[in-house]
């Protein structure tokens, strides 16, 4: 899939640039030697990349970053030049100029300031099932840090970490894919930054967190980094739920929450529209379903089948990332993630239950965010009569 992707890329590229390149020449201009080589070079990056992953023999955090900057350096450059083509084909070569020159502009700010900045989100859940000593409880959800493909590790935890001890909440949630590839991620520093969040943190595993996308798995069983990420979280005071529910207590009142771990044996079907969760009955076992629950579980599309079980009255998760671009005129906007996925950012109600998905702090496959902002999300719940 990845292979075939990058591959289109590369092609499409080429054959948009000996488009250009051959009306140029019918034209009677002689395009310059050194901006063919130059497209030819960029077009190649997606290639450059498929080659390297094909001759390492790992995939660990240093070779992870080498591939996110170069599908970087391809969108940097070569979208902003298929754009100008598209205007120069249709005589406009200057507004060409103009608009490649504002979305070059635009994507570098993508990778600065649209990637750092966190945008806090403020959310009210109101339910009549929500018990009185629960009326006003305020907890923040963050997601999908990925440690080991963040540009400055330390200084954007930092940064995260002071974000949420500002808003002072009674709880923090996250929803998984603490790490991208393996628990080494995790290291002293990263740790260090994490373990300084004030408040009592329950979190869940995602699939980046499970060890399955390492490829020397002979050198690094999934199994074992997968059981790493899980004790690295606890030894930093994070409670870590697998498949279990615990209960939250306040006065004579208490709330259900269920955390529920990514199952490797989905890690081909993340992207399905639905997947499948015949454990469900085991996880919520003996939860009383007259107590209000919220269930921590990374992918979304398991909230039809935690509302059909019976719970959920407040399902958190993250994974999507909104693809990290999101056109945003109104609501929710669009991303390409909708053409994937039912739900995909932001808030979904159905009846009683609510699904609120984080577009998540941290970026996979490119080191930039456009219009998905980094997020954490700041719940208050009410209860309402």
């Amino acid at each position: 899939m990845l292979l075939t992707l990058t591959l289109i890329l590369t092609l499409l590229a080429f054959v948009a640039d000996w488009i250009h390149f051959h009306r140029q020449r019918r034209r009677g201009a002689t395009p310059q030697r050194g901006f063919i080589l130059w497209a030819l070079a960029t077009d190649a990056l997606p290639l450059v990349s498929a080659i390297a992953g094909l001759c390492c023999h790992d995939n660990g955090p240093n070779v992870m970053i080498f591939y996110m900057w170069i599908f970087w350096g391809w969108i940097v450059t070569v979208l902003p030049r298929m754009l100008y083509y598209l205007f120069h084909f249709a005589g406009l070569r200057r507004t060409g100029l103009v608009f490649a020159g504002a979305l070059t502009l635009f994507l570098l700010w993508g990778t600065t300031l649209g990637r750092t900045r966190i945008r806090v989100n403020r959310v009210e859940i109101c339910s009549d099932r929500i018990p009185a000593a629960f009326d006003g409880y305020r907890f923040v959800q963050f997601s999908d840090a990925h440690v080991g493909t963040l540009v400055n590790p330390e200084r954007e935890l930092a940064r995260l970490v002071d974000t949420i001890n500002a808003l002072h909440p009674d709880a923090v949630f996250f929803t998984g894919d603490l790490v991208t590839i393996r628990s080494a991620e995790l290291d002293e520093r990263a740790m260090s930054q994490l373990r300084r969040i004030e408040s009592p943190v329950w979190s869940v595993t995602g699939n980046h967190d499970v060890g399955t996308y390492i490829r020397d798995s002979i050198a690094f069983p999934a199994a074992d980094e997968a059981r790493n990420v899980v004790e690295k979280q606890r030894a930093i005071g994070w409670r870590v739920l697998e498949d279990t529910t615990l209960y939250l207590r306040r006065g004579a009142d208490s709330i259900s929450l269920t955390g529920i771990s990514f199952d490797p044996e989905l890690r081909h079907r993340r992207h399905d529209r639905h997947l499948p969760a015949d454990n469900l009955p085991e996880i919520y076992a003996g939860v009383p379903d007259s107590l209000y629950n919220i269930t921590l579980v990374h992918v979304p599309q398991l909230w039809k089948p935690v509302m059909e079980a019976g719970y959920g009255d407040l399902t958190l998760s993250g994974h999507v990332h909104a693809m990290q671009f999101k056109i945003r005129p109104w609501g929710r906007g669009w991303s390409p993630a909708a053409w994937l996925y039912e739900h995909w950012s932001g808030r979904y109600d159905d009846g009683r239950h609510t699904l609120y998905i984080n577009d998540g702090t941290g970026c996979v496959a490119y080191p930039m965010r456009l219009g998905a902002w980094p997020e954490v999300t700041l719940f208050t719940l009410k209860r309402c009569e």
